[in-house]
């Protein structure tokens, strides 16, 4: 595993709720950033203190490295207990259909 591959392994692993995205949780980059964050939000995600982002314009080893590990082409790529769970729109979709919400509560 390169080293990039251990750092996004190391940042998934560790921690509850993780979301690589362009931008961060108050200034978003990217229209399907945004809206990663709104469904975070609406469902009562603390973005401050739940969350944390990889912001992938600032490292373009991690920008790529995400891609590879996930082997998912787009960003935003959200995961949840270590699972990924998808981009923006599998995220909107599973918040239509209350599946985000009952594994956010699970987190």
């Amino acid at each position: 595993m390169s080293d990039t591959q251990q750092r996004i392994d190391d940042l998934v692993k560790t921690n509850e709720i993780v979301l690589f995205m362009k931008g961060s949780a108050s200034f978003p980059m990217c229209g399907f950033s945004g809206r990663a964050i709104q469904i975070l939000k609406a469902l009562g995600v603390d973005v401050r203190t739940q969350l944390v982002t990889v912001n992938v314009l600032e490292d373009d080893a991690i920008r790529q490295g995400i891609k590879d590990y996930s082997q998912w082409p787009t960003i935003p790529q959200l995961y949840v207990k270590g699972e990924f769970v998808g981009g923006s729109d599998i995220m909107m979709e599973m918040y239509e259909s209350g599946e985000l919400q009952q594994l956010l509560t699970a987190a």
